[in-house]
């Protein structure tokens, strides 16, 4: 297969992706501000939770969403789709720079 073909292949394989997450999932638990609530109990504390909280980072901001229990199966397969979008960014510049070496843009004169 040549660079120009896989490079159209990349970029339909690209277009298919469908939505994307950054980041991972955990589980956390949190303590609220209300007095009185069993999760400020300082014998027992009973946090709430666990919520499944995505963490991220966009252009150096970090931020976190709380996903819904019935929302995690798909956050998953966005998160897996982000991650496959970072390998066919990578084969792509891979590809760009292969077809224009073979283009002659690496002769030195």
């Amino acid at each position: 297969m040549s660079e120009n073909e896989r490079i159209k292949e990349i970029c339909e394989e690209l277009a298919q992706l469908g939505l994307m997450l950054p980041g991972s999932i955990s589980k956390q638990w949190y303590t609220c501000g209300k007095q009185g609530c069993k999760c400020r109990d300082s014998e027992n504390p009973k946090k709430h939770g666990p919520y499944n909280q995505l963490s991220y980072s966009i252009s150096g901001k970090h931020s976190t969403l709380l996903i819904k229990e019935e929302n995690l199966k798909k956050a998953k397969e966005y998160i897996s789709n982000y991650r496959r979008f970072k390998e066919l960014n990578k084969e792509l510049l891979k590809a760009h720079v292969s077809f224009i070496r073979a283009a002659g843009f690496n002769d030195k004169g």
